[in-house]
């Protein structure tokens, strides 16, 4: 089979294509047909080696990924050759918390990822695609669609009137966008393109900040929320725009902390979260169970993931390229063909 994986060290220049001979399932396992796959930004970090750098190589990059069954293992029952299946970021994690044994299952981390023709996975990790979904489409729900499931619903409780701040138009954000409307929220979404922030209202953001302009945003954010602040964020920023937020955030309100795009280290004042009773959740990404009863929400509205652009396998390092270059508006996928 055909993979794109990071050889001798680290960067985008070490990213490779080769070949090698795929695996047999076990008896509890499933052999897929890789037909796409999809960028996050940790997979930018993961090939630049600032994910870990204690990273063992060579490793295969990339989380997010669906296909069909080619052949199952002798023990499967639930899937049969032509199955279309989704593969979560986290085999391991089937429910419940998060433990060590569970993160150490996520894909194109310390175990290889999905940037490959074919790869075998755990029966039970599996999930059917939504019936009016794409491979395409599908390949974008592993890890951004999850983790805004998971900060808005499962650690926010995202409820019918309240007010959502979304920071970004990555993948993440989007999705946020998407779910927080069929969750009748208040959307307020900032970015530094206005162009960008044009086409977020488009798909339904009721309000919209350039940060880039506007630097005091969250003076902005309080102003739009008559002063009382936002119930709930989906962070992605980190520790650089992690104090404007708390001081953005309602009383009683709430952050989903998702990503570092502005660093993982750093000042930031705390004293609006003991004030203000905020609570801080720490997401990463999350479980079966939970991409389980988001497919049901996503099938059931017919929702279509925002792709920005489709690069073929060949150009899986220009795929790379445009993702670090943040001119995406949604999400990135490599198709596998």
């Amino acid at each position: 089979m055909k993979l794109f994986e990071i050889r001798d060290s680290f960067g985008l220049d070490h990213l490779q294509r080769g070949e090698c001979l795929p695996l047999d399932p076990r008896p509890d396992e499933v052999m897929i047909r890789i037909r796409a796959v999809s960028l996050n930004y940790r997979d930018l970090l993961v090939v630049q080696g600032k994910y870990n750098p204690k990273m063992k190589l060579p490793r295969v990059p990339l989380s997010d990924g669906a296909g069909e069954v080619v052949s199952v293992g002798s023990e499967v029952t639930a899937w049969k050759a032509g199955d279309r299946v989704v593969i979560p970021f986290f085999p391991d994690w089937i429910e419940g918390k998060l433990t060590a044994a569970k993160a150490a299952s996520a894909l194109g981390g310390d175990v290889d990822g999905l940037l490959r023709e074919f790869a075998v996975v755990k029966a039970d990790a599996l999930l059917p695609i939504p019936t009016h979904l794409s491979f395409e489409q599908a390949a974008t729900l592993p890890c951004a669609a999850v983790t805004a499931w998971h900060g808005l619903f499962l650690s926010g409780h995202l409820q019918p009137g309240q007010t959502l701040l979304l920071q970004g138009t990555g993948g993440v954000s989007l999705f946020g966008l998407q779910f927080g409307r069929l969750a009748g929220a208040n959307i307020i979404l900032i970015s530094s393109s206005d162009a960008k922030l044009e086409r977020a209202r488009a798909l339904g953001a009721h309000h919209t900040i350039n940060y880039r302009t506007e630097p005091d945003w969250e003076k902005n954010v309080r102003e739009i929320t008559g002063g009382n602040g936002v119930d709930l964020t989906l962070e992605v920023g980190g520790t650089g725009t992690l104090s404007k937020t708390l001081k953005a955030t309602a009383y009683g309100g709430h952050i989903s902390l998702i990503g570092v795009l502005s660093g993982i280290t750093g000042e930031v004042q705390l004293g609006h979260l003991l004030h203000k009773s905020i609570s801080l959740d720490g997401i990463y990404v999350g479980s079966r169970a939970m991409f389980a009863s988001m497919n049901e929400a996503i099938s059931h509205d017919k929702l279509e993931p925002i792709i920005d652009q489709v690069f073929p396998f060949e150009e899986s390092r220009e795929a790379f390229c445009h993702l670090e270059s943040a001119q995406h508006f949604g999400k990135i996928v490599i198709r596998i063909d």
